[in-house]
């Protein structure tokens, strides 16, 4: 997939990872759209980049895409590069009780795997139009193995799965690539309360998904997912008390 000359519209892209990812982008020659929920924190962001147009939606909205959509496929007839990148993670325990888990789970599993179905369905005919087109699902080293945010690792192994069939699906008959982002921990406000001081920069993660676009690196496992990756394909036991080992340490102390 080419790295330059794009059309890309990044969701949740007014902060972290995804705007590290529109800044690399936008750097790199090609049109950068970012949408947010918060109309403030979209337009500090686009002051901070260059050649990037905002929109203000919530991609877990069904009226708020639909807007979304219209107005892409009006102002942005180019666009061939859509990053799912919007996210949700609630911290909570599992174990305990009256924490409203189905609640919390609903909430993540409609903003991090049911709204980028919807979104990229709604978008697929326009990218069926461009010579090169491409999806990139942004999931985690969690879509393997589970972590302490248990219903949020479920959502992106859903993730995981539905990209892997679209990618076998659109490659028979369309120019459409489909790609999955796998970051580890990372260093953002949205990881913050899940200790995120300790993970990869964000902009070390958008360097990571540039050079995989460039090399149609369909799977690019960033950092400590390859190895999470690697011990799971051994051993999935081994995998799952490594990912979780803080927490099984505290159980036994």
């Amino acid at each position: 997939m080419k790295k330059t000359n794009n059309t890309v519209f990044i969701t949740g892209g007014s902060a972290g990872i995804g705007l590290e990812i529109a800044k690399l982008l936008s750097e790199s020659g090609n049109k950068v759209i970012i949408t947010g929920r918060n109309e403030a924190r979209l337009q500090k962001a686009a002051s901070q980049l260059k050649n990037v147009s905002t929109i203000a939606s919530d991609v877990s909205n069904a009226e708020d895409v639909d807007n979304l959509v219209s107005k892409i496929k009006t102002e942005f007839p180019d666009l061939n590069m859509v990053i799912n990148n919007a996210g949700r993670a609630l911290v909570y325990d599992l174990t305990e009780e009256n924490v409203n888990a189905f609640d919390k789970a609903e909430d993540e599993m409609l903003t991090n795997y049911l709204s980028v179905i919807r979104l990229n369905e709604k978008l697929l005919p326009l990218l069926k139009t461009q010579e090169n087109a491409a999806i990139v699902n942004v999931s985690s080293v969690v879509a393997f193995v589970p972590g302490f945010l248990a219903t949020y690792s479920a959502s992106k192994a859903a993730l995981h799965s539905y990209t892997r069939y679209l990618r076998l699906a659109l490659e028979k008959e369309t120019n459409v690539k489909v790609f999955e982002l796998m970051p580890p921990l990372v260093d953002t406000e949205f990881s913050a309360p899940i200790g995120g001081q300790n993970g990869v920069p964000a902009s070390f993660v958008a360097e990571q998904l540039l050079a995989g676009l460039e090399q149609d690196n369909y799977e690019i496992r960033v950092g400590q997912t390859e190895d999470i990756y690697r011990l799971y394909l051994s051993s999935p036991e081994d995998a799952l008390l490594a990912m979780n080992q803080s927490r099984t340490q505290e159980a036994g102390e």
